[in-house]
């Protein structure tokens, strides 16, 4: 698991090298400026950090000028989301994508950092994607001649690496490592024509794609980013928008994924622009779908799963992208169900979301359980307890052999659920597994 830096004003003010009285001080000089007076101090910044109080407007608009911070964001985004989650976003360019991977392999490692990009950041980063077209691809000069036939050896490991069965990616760590190694130091150092340079970068994408998976599942959320942020910018300088397209909409899930909707919703608009297919098109609404029904925005979530199941519905004339290949009426089911639940109607959630996980094939165990875990919760607050439990016990069981912390993590989250219901048999030896699991 991350160690991470877990608000956002904490991560700014150690970003640029500030104390908690620092920035109360440079708050108070913001406030000198306009001829006014702060009562900020340390104290009221610690609270801000540790979620024990907001900041009212007024000081909201002085710490954005103590951190740099131009006003009209705090206009365009609530607390905490304005805050800079990281500096502006890399340009966009070969020149800088090796750097980008180098920090990617560099942060899987790092154990003090902020949990993921906010939606500030991220919402910057989608749109300097989009405003930024693909240029030429300059090979690098300096180095050897990389022959593609060893660039066919490396897709060709690349690709079993990539879709193996669930069950087994969990042993895959240090292959993925190497190999995005062994990538990155051919294209900062090989010679190469622009077409092999161009499967070199997807590669390289491929790669940081699946990795950053492997670390999202483990609940390591900012390295999961990093090798995202790596991903965009390989598939941006291959020129495949559609691949690029395909990343912004796993830094969508995982923002989603930990409780902050809002984020989503840009990257998935930009997404949406850049990519015909319609099963890509699908998953993109079905997504959206989902950030909107965390949010409570109800017509919102019923067009986008409109959209998202018209979509799938078209017989398309070319096969899916591979980063969504896997999408099935099986995910648009139980996803579905999902944004029931959080708009609060189990009654129509455990139909679509039984149903999906039945239709699920066995190599995506992974999912399997993350359904399972969806569906015990709809048995839940349907107050079907015995069901509940026998479906998260399996869950249970599955996430654990096929060594997914975040299924774990997420049948962990059903503890309160089952702690109303005591009384039933074999709930407490069930709550006991959980808490030392």
């Amino acid at each position: 698991m991350d160690d991470p830096i877990r608000h956002p004003l904490t991560y700014a003010r150690t970003q640029r090298g500030l104390t908690l009285e620092e920035l109360a001080r440079l708050c108070r000089r913001a406030a000198e400026k306009g001829g006014l007076r702060s009562g900020i101090d340390r104290q009221r910044v610690w609270k801000w950090e540790n979620r024990q109080a907001e900041p009212s407007p007024e000081s909201e608009l002085l710490l954005a000028d103590a951190l740099g911070v131009p006003a009209e964001d705090v206009e365009l985004f609530d607390w905490p989301d304005w805050l800079p989650g990281r500096d502006l976003p890399r340009p966009f360019g070969a020149a800088h994508t090796v750097r980008a991977l180098r920090e990617a392999q560099g942060t899987a490692m790092d154990r003090r950092t902020f949990v993921t990009y906010n939606a500030l950041s991220l919402a910057g980063l989608a749109a300097a994607w989009a405003r930024t077209e693909p240029g030429r691809l300059t090979a690098a000069l300096n180095g050897k001649t990389v022959d593609p036939e060893l660039v066919d050896v490396l897709e060709a490991n690349v690709s079993q690496l990539t879709t193996l069965p669930t069950e087994q990616r969990q042993h895959t760590a240090n292959l993925l490592d190497a190999h995005l190694t062994t990538v990155t130091g051919l294209i900062e150092k090989g010679r190469y024509s622009e077409a092999t340079g161009r499967r070199l970068y997807l590669l390289a994408a491929s790669l940081a794609t699946t990795w950053g998976w492997y670390r999202f599942d483990q609940g390591r959320h900012s390295a999961a980013a990093r090798l995202w942020d790596a991903a965009l910018h390989s598939a941006h300088v291959a020129g495949d928008r559609d691949f690029g397209a395909g990343v912004l909409s796993d830094f969508a899930y995982q923002s989603t994924w930990l409780g902050n909707p809002k984020a989503a919703l840009s990257p998935l608009g930009h997404a949406l622009s850049y990519t015909s297919h319609p099963t890509a098109r699908s998953l993109l609404f079905l997504r959206r779908a989902r950030a909107h029904a965390a949010l409570g925005e109800r017509s919102d979530c019923y067009r986008d799963l409109t959209a998202a199941e018209n979509e799938l519905s078209i017989t398309a004339s070319e096969p899916a992208p591979r980063w969504c290949a896997w999408m099935s009426v099986a995910d648009l089911a139980v996803d579905s169900g999902r944004c029931m639940l959080d708009l609060g109607r189990p009654d129509l959630a455990h139909p679509r979301i039984s149903g999906g996980v039945s239709l699920l094939p066995r190599a995506r165990d992974k999912t399997r359980g993350i359904f399972l875990a969806y569906e015990a919760r709809s048995l839940l607050e349907s107050r079907e307890v015995e069901q509940a439990l026998a479906v998260s016990s399996e869950a249970l069981e599955l996430a654990t052999r096929i060594g997914a912390e975040r299924c774990v993590t997420l049948v962990r989250g059903l503890a309160p659920g089952f702690t109303r219901h005591k009384q039933v048999d074999s709930v407490p030896e069930f709550l006991e597994r959980l808490r030392t699991c």
